[in-house]
C-alpha cells in the first residue's frame, strides 16, 4: 500500500479522461479504474476531494460557436459535471468508499448543496466529497472551480488527472512528437510561456495562496496513488520551479 505524503488532496478530473478510449461519454471500466484508486488513497489515510470537469458530454465553447448564448451554453456544461459527479459516486460508494456530492447550483433530488464547512466535515469523517457544477458562475472553468475549493477546503495540493497526457509539454504532444516534457514548473513560467495546463485564472489563484499542482496521466497505471505519495510523477507546478 502506498504511504501517503498528504492529509488532504483535491484530485481534478477532466470529463475527457473519463471517455477512456471512446469518443463520447462515460467508460465505466475507466471510472471503476478511477474509483480503486482513489479508494486506496483514502484507505491510506488521505482526504480526498474531487472536482470533475464535463467536457465528455458538453462542449460550451462549441456551442457558443454554433450560435449558442455563452452563459446558457456553460449552465448545461455544469449539468453535463452533475452526470459525471453521479457516475463516479456510484463507481465509488460500489468500491466501498462512503460519498457525498455537492453540487454549486440547486439539484436537491440527487446532491448536495455546496457548503465549505460542511464538506470539511464530511472529509474528516473519511468520506470523498465530489464537488459538481463548476463554482456554479458562466464563464468560469471547472479548472478554476478545482482551484478554488482545493484553496476553500484547505488542501494541500491539487492534483490534475489529464486525458492521455503525462505532464506540462511546451507544445501539444498528441500532435508534436518532439514536444519537451517539464518536470517542474514554477506559476510564473506557466503563465508567461501560456502553456496548456489550465486557465490562467485558476493557475493564478494557485500561485496567490501557494497551492503546488501535480499534472499527470489519469490512467497511468497507480497513476493517483504514486501523486498521492508524493512520487516524483508528472509535472510540479509551484513557487519554486
Amino acid at each position: 500500500m502506498h504511504q501517503s505524503r498528504y492529509k488532504r488532496i483535491l484530485l481534478k478530473i477532466s470529463g475527457e479522461a473519463l471517455m477512456g478510449t471512446s469518443n463520447y461519454g462515460i467508460d465505466h471500466a475507466t471510472v471503476l479504474k478511477v474509483s480503486h484508486q482513489v479508494k486506496t488513497v483514502v484507505v491510506a489515510g488521505t482526504q480526498v476531494a474531487i472536482v470533475v470537469g464535463g467536457g465528455n458530454i458538453w462542449r460550451g465553447a462549441a456551442a457558443e460557436a454554433g450560435g449558442m448564448d455563452r452563459a446558457t451554453a456553460d449552465y448545461a456544461g455544469m449539468l453535463a459535471t452533475i452526470i459525471n459527479g453521479l457516475a463516479l459516486q456510484d463507481a465509488l460508494e460500489k468500491a466501498g468508499v462512503v460519498t457525498r456530492t455537492q453540487s454549486a447550483i440547486t439539484v436537491q433530488a440527487v446532491a448536495e448543496p455546496y457548503i465549505r464547512r460542511r464538506a470539511i466535515r464530511h472529509l474528516e469523517k473519511g468520506r470523498a466529497v465530489i464537488f459538481a457544477a463548476g463554482t456554479g458562475n458562466p464563464y468560469m472553468t471547472t479548472d478554476t472551480a478545482a482551484a478554488l475549493r482545493a484553496i476553500e477546503i484547505g488542501a494541500e495540493v491539487l492534483l490534475m488527472g489529464k486525458n492521455r497526457v503525462d505532464g506540462v509539454y511546451d507544445s501539444d504532444p498528441l500532435k508534436n512528437r518532439g514536444a519537451r516534457k517539464f518536470d517542474k514548473l514554477s506559476y510564473e513560467e506557466a503563465l508567461s510561456r501560456r502553456l496548456e495546463v489550465m486557465d490562467s485564472t485558476a493557475l493564478t489563484l494557485c500561485r496567490e495562496n501557494n497551492l503546488p499542482i501535480i499534472v499527470f496521466d489519469l490512467l497511468a497505471p497507480g497513476g493517483i496513488e504514486r501523486a498521492a505519495a508524493g512520487e516524483p510523477l508528472g509535472t510540479l507546478i509551484s513557487g519554486e520551479g
